[in-house]
């Protein structure tokens, strides 16, 4: 395994922990469909939040490491999701962003435009 997946992992299992610390129950950990993926799909309430997480050596270097492209992927994952998990329709959803920089305490964004 390269260093940028073992890394990639680690950020994906920071912000894990960091949902579960905000009362999230995660229901799918990296959600993968014919050209895209959604790292982590969590549920809290009566909320869905389709999320991607950064992990890079700075804050800013994650902030620029989220394209629009990626965005409208996960936009695309989500609706996939949504039509195979009809209980889910009902709920309220939001496309979020986990910064999990170098020495920084992870950051969690809730409804990024897309």
């Amino acid at each position: 395994m390269r260093k940028t997946e073992l890394k990639g992992y680690f950020g994906e299992f920071v912000a894990t922990i960091l949902l579960w610390c905000k009362g999230y129950r995660i229901l799918k950990h990296r959600y993968e469909l014919r050209g895209g993926e959604i790292d982590i799909i969590a549920k809290r309430g009566n909320k869905i939040s389709f999320i991607e997480v950064k992990t890079r050596k700075s804050e800013e270097k994650c902030q620029i490491a989220i394209t629009p492209q990626q965005l409208y992927r996960i936009r695309n994952a989500s609706q996939f999701f949504l039509k195979n998990h009809p209980k889910y329709l009902n709920c309220d959803f939001s496309y979020d962003v986990i910064l999990v920089a170098d020495w920084s305490f992870p950051q969690h964004i809730e409804n990024v435009s897309v």
